[in-house]
């Protein structure tokens, strides 16, 4: 089973501006909220909270709940909690994207680059679903890039003979995220109106192993995990694989380019 990884915010954050605007993308195709006086919205993974706040932007008077596992990651969410200014209101909550039962209406349920770490989540939709308001909307975007070198030579390296027995079994599966078309045909299925397509961003990377560095807020964080008591191994880890990536994201003299595949879905809930 996959390591269950524990988050560091900061490290997180270190590229807070390449991570934000798929969820910036995702929100301009968001279409009309059944409620516009006070929409009900719930931000699934919020994370360290910073993304939550671009939903108060464009839904000002709405009361938003960010829900994540993380405690060092809603620790630091809680500064943004609150009032907002367009007379709505921002808070969060501990939740298990995994188990999370919604207890009340939604007209928005958005989930930013945290399904892809939920074992079976196309379970868990006919749920999320139930809980919309009719012409409400499921919205989310995940990493689909599990066959780029960011990935696969971290898999290979950690199912290695060296670190086999270590972190064998720690990492997310290839199939954490399926094709475009499941996701159309699930939710298509369960009555909704499915908008979905991918990108791929081109990111800019400035600094030294920018690309390990982006690992680490992310895709690395099992391994860091399994190795935290241990750090001679970890950073044994680390070393090798920093030598992988740099020989497959060669640095120019305008940084270092990371391609992102990413995958969006938006299903509008019938009336």
């Amino acid at each position: 089973m996959t390591t269950t990884p524990t988050w560091d915010p900061a490290q997180y954050l270190r590229h807070a501006d390449h991570r934000t605007r798929p969820f910036t993308d995702l929100l301009a195709r968001v279409p009309a909220l059944p409620h516009t006086t006070r929409p009900r919205i719930a931000d699934l993974g919020c994370g360290a909270g910073n993304v939550t706040t671009l939903l108060a932007d464009r839904w000002p008077t709405a009361h938003i709940t960010g829900y994540d596992n993380s405690a060092p990651m809603l620790e630091r969410a809680a500064g943004y909690a609150g009032p907002t200014a367009g007379g709505g209101h921002l808070d969060f909550a501990h939740a298990d994207a995994s188990a999370w039962a919604p207890s009340e209406t939604y007209d928005l349920i958005v989930s930013n680059a945290a399904l892809q770490w939920v074992e079976g989540h196309l379970d868990a939709f006919p749920a999320w679903l139930d809980a919309l308001a009719p012409g409400g909307t499921f919205a989310f975007q995940v990493p689909n890039n599990l066959d780029a070198p960011l990935h696969t030579l971290m898999r290979e390296l950690a199912t290695g003979a060296r670190w086999r027995s270590r972190l064998g079994k720690a990492l997310r599966r290839d199939d954490s995220v399926h094709v475009p078309l499941v996701y159309l045909d699930r939710l298509a299925r369960l009555g909704c109106e499915p908008d979905v397509w991918e990108t791929t961003y081109l990111h800019v990377l400035a600094g030294g192993d920018p690309v390990l560095d982006w690992a680490k807020g992310t895709g690395l964080r099992p391994v860091l995990t399994a190795l935290a008591a241990d750090p001679e191994a970890r950073d044994a880890f680390l070393t090798e694989y920093r030598d992988l990536l740099r020989a497959v994201y060669p640095t120019e003299g305008y940084g270092t380019v990371l391609p992102f595949q990413r995958l969006f879905v938006v299903a509008r809930k019938g009336e």
